[in-house]
C-alpha cells in the first residue's frame, strides 16, 4: 500500500527538516511504501527551498506550493495531488510542528491494516492526552470545542472530532470529493470526518499524546474558530436529514398541541387540566411520526414497545418541564393569553424531547 503523509506548512523552516528526518526513521519499520508530501503556502521564510534540498537526498519526498488560503485548502490540494499524481492508496494528515509524534505514525497505519478506513490520533480516548501546561482557557477551548463539534454536527460516537492527526483510505476521499466541502480553515477537519461517516467509513480512534510546539508560532486565529462553529451548525442544518425531519415533526406537534388545547377548553375543560392533556396528545403523535419516519432508517436494537417505554419516560420529563413553565407564566401573568403561555412552555420541552429521544430512545 502506498501511503503519503501530507504536511501543510507556513513558515516552518525550523521544524521541517527535523520532522522529515524523524519520519524517515519511522518508515524503516513500516512495510508499506511511505512518502512525504509537503504542501507549502509560499512561506516567506524559505520553507519550500529547504524541502527542495531534502528532495535531492530522497526519492520519497515531494513538494507542492500555492497561495495561503487556510489549512483546509492546503489539505485539499495535498490530497488531490497525493491520490491523482502520486497514486496514494491512503493519506495521512499531520502537523509540521511536532505537535503529533512521528513515533505514533506506525500505530495509525496499523489501524488501517486492521481494516479501518478513517483512523484518528485521538486525545480524548483512554490513553490520549493534551499538554499538562495548557492554560484553563486553552484547555476549555479544546475540550468544549470538540464537544461542540460532536453534538452539534451529530458525530457523538467519535471522541475527538477536531483532531488533525489522521490516516484515511483514498477510496473514502474519492467518495467524498473534498472540493465540495467549501471550507478552507480548521473547519475542514470536522467536514471531512462528517462526510466520511455519511459514506459509511469505519472510523477508529488510536490514543495519542498531543504536544505543544517548541519552535515557530501557531496559525490558529479567531476567524478559524468562527468558521469552525458556523460550519458545525451548517453540517447539522444542511446535512442532517434526521434533524430536519425532527423539526418538521416538532412543528406538527406544536399545531397538534395548540389545537388540542383550544378544543379541550372549548368543550369546557379547565385550562390547568387541558394543558397537560394537550401535551400528551402531541407527544403520542410525535412518537408515531418519529418512529415511523424521522428515525426509520436507524438500525436500532430495541423493539418498538421498548422504544415506546423510553419515549414515555422522556415524555414525562418534557411534560413536567412544559407544564411547570405554563404554571409559572400563568402565575406571573394571570391575565395573559393561555395559548401564549402554552406555546412558550413547548420550547424547552421540545429541546429536551429531541436530545433525549435522539440519543437514547432512538439511539442507533
Amino acid at each position: 500500500m502506498k501511503i503519503v503523509i501530507i504536511l501543510p506548512t507556513y513558515n516552518e523552516r525550523d521544524n521541517i527538516v527535523l520532522l522529515i528526518s524523524a519520519l524517515q526513521q519511522q518508515f524503516t519499520g513500516i512495510k508499506h511504501d511511505m512518502n512525504i508530501l509537503v504542501v507549502d503556502d509560499n512561506s516567506p521564510d524559505g520553507t519550500a527551498d529547504i524541502v527542495r534540498a531534502e528532495m535531492a537526498k530522497a526519492k520519497n519526498i515531494f513538494l507542492i506550493t500555492g497561495k495561503k488560503e487556510g489549512l483546509g485548502a492546503a489539505y485539499i490540494r495535498g490530497m488531490k495531488h497525493a491520490i491523482n499524481e502520486l497514486g496514494a492508496d491512503a493519506v495521512m494528515e499531520m502537523d509540521a510542528d511536532f505537535s503529533h509524534k512521528p513515533e505514533d505514525v506506525p500505530r495509525l497505519i496499523a489501524a488501517l491494516d486492521e481494516g479501518a478506513d478513517f483512523v484518528i490520533g485521538s486525545r480524548y480516548v483512554p490513553g490520549g492526552k493534551i499538554p499538562d501546561n495548557w492554560s484553563f482557557l486553552r484547555r476549555m477551548n479544546s475540550k468544549w470545542g470538540n464537544v461542540f463539534a460532536r453534538y452539534v454536527a451529530g458525530m457523538y460516537k467519535v471522541r475527538d472530532c477536531t483532531a488533525g492527526f489522521r490516516a484515511i483510505r483514498s477510496a473514502i476521499i474519492n467518495k467524498i470529493d473534498p472540493d465540495t466541502l467549501k471550507v478552507k480553515g480548521y473547519a475542514f477537519q470536522i467536514s471531512l470526518l462528517h462526510e466520511a461517516i455519511l459514506n459509511h467509513a469505519k472510523v477508529t480512534e488510536v490514543p495519542v499524546v498531543f504536544i505543544d510546539r517548541t519552535r515557530g508560532v501557531t496559525k490558529l486565529g479567531l476567524s478559524d474558530i468562527i468558521e469552525f462553529m458556523l460550519n458545525a451548525w451548517w453540517i447539522r442544518l444542511e446535512r442532517s436529514k434526521t434533524f430536519l425531519k425532527f423539526g418538521i415533526v416538532g412543528a406538527a406537534g406544536v399545531v397538534v398541541n395548540l389545537l388540542s388545547f383550544t378544543l379541550l377548553m372549548k368543550f369546557g375543560m379547565n385550562k390547568f387540566l387541558a394543558s397537560p392533556l394537550a401535551i400528551e396528545i402531541s407527544i403520542i403523535t410525535n412518537f408515531l411520526m418519529n418512529n415511523y419516519w424521522t428515525f426509520s432508517e436507524r438500525d436500532m436494537n430495541d423493539r418498538i414497545h421498548i422504544r415506546g417505554l423510553k419515549f414515555n419516560a422522556v415524555s414525562f420529563v418534557a411534560l413536567a418541564v412544559s407544564y411547570t413553565t405554563f404554571l409559572i407564566l400563568s402565575a406571573v401573568d394571570p391575565n395573559g393569553i393561555p395559548q401564549v403561555h402554552q406555546l412558550i412552555g413547548i420550547i424547552p420541552a421540545t429541546l429536551i424531547n429531541y436530545f433525549l429521544n435522539s440519543y437514547w430512545t432512538f439511539k442507533e
